[in-house]
């Protein structure tokens, strides 16, 4: 029998090196979503607004459109309040790949002893073992201290940038969803 013309599947037991593939594929597909560095710091875009009324929507459409370096950043400010905890920073890398494995990086469903495990409880479960871990290692006055400062930068970036030159996909807004970049 000939399977001319057919796309291959994997199914449920490929190798370790098909693993890594997908999961560099999702890695890079996430990191495609984020902005480009210039455009989120380009200066001639920076300026104060006028108001509290035109503060709410820059950092509503901001968030929306900057969305993965936000991250990138709050993540990097953790990381950074860790290196002077090297046990939290321990605990906090190992956590980061449960995350990667159990969470973001999974093609199929979670199952545990014959048991489809919703994704809204992985998500909770790896939240809780992550915020009691990383309490439990001490450094909890870095943490909250590193996520303060975090959302202190995303916030100020977010009213100072201006957003009418950021191109939106207005079919999103009209939709009522949050804004998000078009991809053309």
């Amino acid at each position: 029998m000939t399977t001319y013309g057919t796309i291959p599947t994997s199914s449920g037991g490929g190798t370790n090196l098909e693993y890594l593939s997908r999961a560099k594929e999702r890695i890079k597909t996430g990191l495609g979503t984020r902005r480009p560095w210039k455009e989120m710091f380009n200066r001639t875009s920076i300026n104060f607004p006028h108001g509290v009324s035109e503060a709410f929507p820059r950092v509503k459409t901001n968030i929306g459109y900057f969305r993965m370096n936000y991250a990138i950043i709050m993540l990097f400010i953790l990381f950074l309040s860790l290196l002077w905890e090297p046990i939290s920073l321990i605990v906090f890398v190992v956590l980061m790949a449960a995350w990667l494995f159990l969470y973001f990086l999974r093609d199929e469903p979670l199952m545990i002893f014959h048991r489809v495990i919703d994704d809204r409880v992985v998500l909770t479960v790896l939240s809780v073992v992550t915020f009691v871990s990383l309490l439990l290692t001490g450094a909890t006055k870095n943490i909250l201290v590193s996520v303060l400062v975090g959302l202190v930068v995303v916030v100020v970036h977010a009213v100072l940038r201006r957003t009418d030159d950021l191109c939106l996909d207005e079919d999103g807004v009209e939709a009522g969803g949050y804004l998000v970049a078009s991809t053309s």
